[in-house]
């Protein structure tokens, strides 16, 4: 479905870890918005859906929801660290067109909702 880097497993283990909950998972996703018309969304989460995707990466669990699977087949998630701080890089293979913010994307078969950016 989807892939995390060690980097990336790291950084979020950390993260999950401040927030003190045995019972979080990822959630990776889609919404509408955006300049192109989709935008992900990552968060923690410690409830799955009855349709979402649940899989384990590197001891991470991750739900990702029925409409989003998709959109995100095939998505790389690293993280990187440099000078300036670290952040979250997507890779998404779908992606077709994407704007300058680096933020927001389309698909051959998903417009989304294009809003500001």
């Amino acid at each position: 479905m989807i892939t995390l880097t060690d980097a990336a497993v790291g950084h979020i283990k950390e993260m999950m870890k401040a927030e003190e909950d045995d019972s979080l998972m990822l959630r990776v996703g889609v919404k509408g918005g955006g300049c192109s018309g989709l935008s992900y969304g990552m968060g923690f989460d410690n409830e799955q859906a009855p349709k979402d995707q649940k899989f384990e990466i590197n001891g991470l669990s991750v739900l990702v929801d029925e409409e989003s699977a998709p959109v995100i087949k095939g998505l790389v998630i690293d993280y990187k660290q440099n000078m300036m701080g670290g952040g979250f890089t997507i890779d998404n293979p779908n992606a077709i067109a994407s704007c300058g913010c680096g933020t927001s994307f389309r698909t051959a078969t998903n417009a989304g909702t294009p809003g500001d950016c």
